[in-house]
């Protein structure tokens, strides 16, 4: 039988530079194809699925076993366009923790995944099952009207129950004109966190 592979764009250990869990240690596999495609996207590279870059599950285990890592972030892309489940399930045989990052917009097989992070898009929302397997939900401001989308997606959340974190984190070709405008937020609205893409400034992938 065919070894399942995945279309993986770039995959690499670095720390993780945003949310929750930032500047925790942690390995990106970065799944290529996504059919939501914002124009503030920082992985646009990502979106084409290429068929010369599909790799197997023994051969992307193999490569997190050569670091001293604990987490594995999923992301993309878009990666819960793919059967996520083989890999997962592959993964926490070998004891790692696993993190996804997502859209919400497809289905969310939430079975041995230990933290997931929903970014909604204006575009093609969560499905609504979704919400309540999240455990952060962030947010991107590029301007103000996108406080109104941050508090329509956070209502859909059952705060309480679900211990959800929420963060809302500035686009960053608008950033240093859109962050004085979140703290302020924020402070009115203390549910909120802020999150900054820090690797950027550290200059790291």
């Amino acid at each position: 039988m065919k070894e399942i592979s995945y279309p993986i764009k770039e995959s690499f250990y670095s720390i993780q530079g945003e949310g929750y869990y930032h500047g925790t240690a942690a390995y990106f596999i970065r799944f290529e194809g996504c059919d939501i495609k914002c124009h503030w996207c920082d992985t646009k590279n990502s979106w084409r699925i290429k068929k010369k870059d599909f790799v197997s599950i023994h051969k992307i285990i193999a490569n997190i076993d050569n670091f001293q890592v604990k987490t594995v972030i999923i992301t993309g892309g878009e990666p819960t366009m793919w059967n996520l489940y083989p890999l997962i399930k592959n993964l926490k045989k070998k004891g790692y923790r696993i993190h996804i990052e997502t859209s919400g917009s497809y289905p969310i097989k939430e079975k041995y995944v230990d933290w997931i992070t929903v970014s909604p898009k204006k575009t093609k929302l969560p499905l609504r099952e979704n919400y309540q397997k999240i455990n952060e939900l962030k947010i991107v401001i590029s301007d103000e009207n996108d406080f109104l989308f941050a508090e329509e997606q956070a209502s859909y959340i059952k705060i309480k129950k679900s211990n959800c974190f929420l963060f809302l984190q500035p686009e960053w070709s608008n950033l240093f004109k859109i962050i004085p405008k979140i703290i302020s937020y924020i402070k009115e609205n203390p549910k909120w966190r802020i999150s900054v893409q820090i690797h950027k400034f550290i200059n790291i992938p």
